[in-house]
């Protein structure tokens, strides 16, 4: 049975923790369906993790739409996000659904839009009217990069705090079904968790969220053994993939591979 937004919503008040992951492709996503996750998100981190790039700046519609369409083929259980890339939605309230639109058409159940200023929660208010479920997000917005001035936690200053629970409870007001909460202190996202009705999803935020979220590559040790304070990598498969390339590689030049039993005869 497919989760629900309403299903996500009232994990909260049932005291239950959310489950999410990042996930590009048919057989990540597969994979994490089978395996009782919640919540897929098909991030734009996607720029960074899978094209190589140093922001997730230039990640366009197109791209995200691809990558919607396979994950959405590979999930029967989880709820399946997208990510609305930059420039899809800050432009106005008309190119915001249109585009978000694109994504429901693609079968994503829901879509998430970065920020909290006055702006986004417009934005989010008018989709949620047009019946577009969307998650939040606050805190460190990587779409922002350049204003935030790099990649740094966000919310350490009283002021900076301050606004950010603001715009949680004014998010909340436009309608959305959750937030996620990257980069931001432990005892801030505590208060936002408490101050909203809505279900919190951490990332760098805390073990105080409703949940958590992790990016597949770094979840499953995928990248190059330098990740961000918050990950914790469950595998290290890329020094496996490597160990079975190398092996493939050097049975290949011994003339071991194919041996007899991967011959037709």
């Amino acid at each position: 049975m497919t989760l629900t937004v309403r299903d996500i919503r009232g994990m909260k008040s049932e005291g239950r923790r959310i489950t999410a992951v990042t996930a590009y492709d048919y057989p990540s996503a597969k994979l994490a369906d089978a395996a009782g996750i919640d919540l897929i998100l098909v991030g734009d981190s996607l720029g960074t993790v899978v094209q190589g790039l140093a922001t997730t700046l230039p990640v366009t519609m197109e791209q995200m739409l691809y990558h919607t369409g396979m994950v959405v083929r590979a999930v029967n259980n989880a709820l399946v996000m997208a990510d609305m890339p930059f420039m899809s939605y800050q432009q106005s309230v008309a190119v915001a659904l249109k585009n978000a639109g694109k994504f429901l058409a693609r079968g994503a159940a829901a879509v998430k839009l970065e920020g909290g200023s006055a702006a986004a929660v417009e934005r989010v208010a008018a989709l949620v009217e047009a019946g577009i479920p969307v998650m939040g997000h606050i805190g460190l917005t990587p779409q922002s990069v350049h204003a935030m001035g790099g990649y740094r936690v966000q919310g350490k200053e009283t002021a900076e705090a301050e606004r950010i629970l603001s715009e949680a409870r004014a998010l909340e007001q436009a309608g959305v079904f959750s937030l996620l909460l990257e980069g931001i202190p432990e005892k801030l996202a505590r208060q936002i968790s408490q101050a909203v009705a809505v279900p919190t999803v951490g990332i760098g935020a805390g073990v105080h969220c409703d949940g958590q979220i992790l990016v597949w590559h770094d979840l499953l040790g995928l990248g190059d053994g330098n990740y961000p304070k918050f990950v914790k990598p469950y595998a290290h498969l890329s020094r496996t993939i490597k160990k079975a390339l190398r092996t493939y590689a050097d049975e290949v030049r011994g003339g071991a591979f194919p041996g007899p039993e991967q011959t037709y005869h």
